[in-house]
């Protein structure tokens, strides 16, 4: 058992702890919790650049208390379209898009587009402070340094062969030529210069105004399809979130192209299933949650990807009726048989709820390993490779078409409790986002445990994750030895990883109750830390 953190003025989880730090200071100086936030986003993106960049996507929920009683929570799409020059043709000959490289750039980032939209809204709800100022600790982190973790240096050692000779990726990733040690200090000055350019000339620039113009050209010289029309038309959307009616409230996640749909279908299934009799460390539990993340996988799989290229409506999936139908189709006894997973998301997820209720749910990608690993010459931006996750057959549901914004793992989760409180949570990794999801949501919520507790507690995994290929069950070796034996008996095939082991990804969780006290914990998976006060 480990004590959750405490606070009651303002409260912030990331998996890297300047993040943190750095949304504390701006609460402590009166920002609210979507100043923080930007200011945490930009701070992490310089110090975990293996994980997301400002040349990546994000998606973010924001509630905010009203004055006759209860929230309106929005989300915001900052995720980027596949160029207008781009054709399923370019790829003639291969099976997939390549990982890395040119032809892996061929989306548009979105993530400052978010940051920008973020900023306006953060006006609206009385926020005050400049742009300059929330994009400060970035900016000093990427001129003067921040040392190394050691997930980074294990990221940087492990995909190397596929990096190294990646334009750009050496001069900006490898120093002197080598893999940086943990606790080696990284400096990025073409990103702190980029980062304090846009603070002064605004974040629409990097979109529509000079600073767009140079990386333009920058992804013409190394192999990029995007184009200067293409930065141009990308514009952060503002959403209604999905919404799920649970038995112990409303829960919220972003509509397509993400799998929010999924994460929220899961919580449903494994209400409906009755998970509140069984231990969280046991059979029952783990697989009604893996026989749930079947059932929600088959239908992601059929139909998820950019909202004006689907035939379904997410609402009907998330109606009672819908859960009901999949519900009885789970039998508890047996592993039904499933497909492969989606692959591999490097990712941050982050959450920030502020003194006056205020709560935003963030995350941010360059999904794979350092993306594309193209960096940009001029302004040292590492340039995602989201694109790679189209795909070239023209009858499947993510073909690849020009203008079109591919399928997203990344998920901000927010619920809206029966008891009062707001829970803001998430996680990082592809296929595990949304199975953490509802670990961290159950445990908390339905088991009673402390954020902590429910944070660190043993996970389970089906299918693909970053750094995994493999589609078994994965468990973290803390689970009894009797569950692995029962869940194998019930036909799951079941690999047992490390203890605290990354692969299942980095979690976190904040709470607010009625009476402004606040909770969190963090995934002692990363490199993160809860800051309060």
């Amino acid at each position: 058992m480990a004590n959750s953190i405490q606070g009651r003025r303002g409260m912030a989880v990331a998996p890297h702890a300047l993040a943190s730090q750095s949304a504390l200071a701006v609460l402590r100086e009166g920002g609210n919790a979507i100043e923080a936030m930007i200011s945490a986003a930009a701070t992490i993106a310089v110090a975990y650049p293996h994980m997301n960049g400002i040349g990546g996507d994000s998606f973010w929920l924001v509630a905010s208390p009203q004055a006759g009683g209860g929230h309106e929570v929005i989300g915001i799409d900052a995720s980027g379209a596949s160029g207008h020059a781009v054709r399923r043709e370019d790829y003639a000959g291969l099976s997939a898009i390549p990982f890395r490289g040119g032809q892996a750039a061929i989306t548009v980032a979105g993530t400052l587009g978010g940051w920008d939209q973020a900023l306006q809204l953060a006006g609206r709800l009385g926020g005050r402070l400049p742009l300059s100022r929330l994009l400060a600790d970035a900016i000093d982190y990427g001129r003067h340094g921040v040392p190394i973790t050691a997930s980074q240096h294990r990221n940087t050692a492990g995909k190397l062969d596929g990096l190294k000779d990646v334009p750009g990726f050496a001069d900006t990733f490898l120093p002197g030529g080598e893999v940086p040690a943990t606790g080696a200090l990284f400096r990025q000055p073409r990103l702190a210069a980029t980062l304090e350019y846009l603070a002064s000339a605004g974040l629409d620039d990097f979109y529509r105004g000079e600073m767009a113009r140079g990386i333009a050209a920058d992804l013409a010289r190394v192999g990029s399809p995007l184009t200067l029309a293409d930065l141009q038309a990308c514009r952060a959307q503002l959403r209604d979130p999905l919404r799920l009616a649970h038995s112990h409230g409303t829960v919220f996640n972003m509509p397509p192209p993400t799998q929010g749909m999924v994460a929220l279908t899961i919580l449903g299934l494994m209400d409906r299933l009755g998970i509140e009799r069984f231990d969280h460390l046991g059979a029952d539990y783990v697989h009604a949650a893996v026989e749930s993340v079947k059932q929600a996988f088959a239908v992601r799989d059929r139909h998820i990807t950019d909202p004006a290229h689907m035939t379904i409506s997410p609402a009907d999936v998330l109606a009672p009726a819908a859960l009901d139908a999949m519900a009885a189709r789970i039998d508890m006894a047996r592993a039904a048989p499933w497909g492969q997973g989606k692959g591999p998301a490097d990712t941050v997820w982050m959450g920030v709820i502020d003194g006056e209720g205020r709560a935003v749910s963030m995350i941010q990608s360059v999904y794979h390993e350092f993306g594309s690993g193209i960096v940009l010459a001029d302004s040292g931006v590492n340039w995602q490779n989201r694109g790679a996750s189209f795909s070239l057959d023209p009858g499947h549901v993510n073909t690849l078409v020009p203008g079109k914004k591919p399928f997203h793992t990344l998920i901000p989760g927010l619920a809206l409790l029966n008891d009062g409180r707001t829970m803001v949570y998430g996680n990082m990794g592809g296929d595990g986002q949304p199975q953490s999801q509802s670990a961290v949501f159950t445990r908390t919520v339905v088991h009673g445990l402390n954020p902590q507790d429910a944070i660190s507690a043993p996970r389970w995994l089906l299918g693909r994750t970053w750094g995994q290929s493999s589609d078994s069950l994965k468990l973290e070796s803390r689970f009894p030895a009797a569950t692995v034996e029962a869940l194998r008996a019930r036909g799951h095939e079941v690999d047992v990883l490390g203890d605290f082991d990354e692969t299942f990804g980095h979690a976190g969780c904040l709470l607010r109750r009625p009476d402004g006290c606040l909770e969190g914990g963090f995934d002692p998976r990363s490199d993160g830390s809860v800051a309060a006060f």
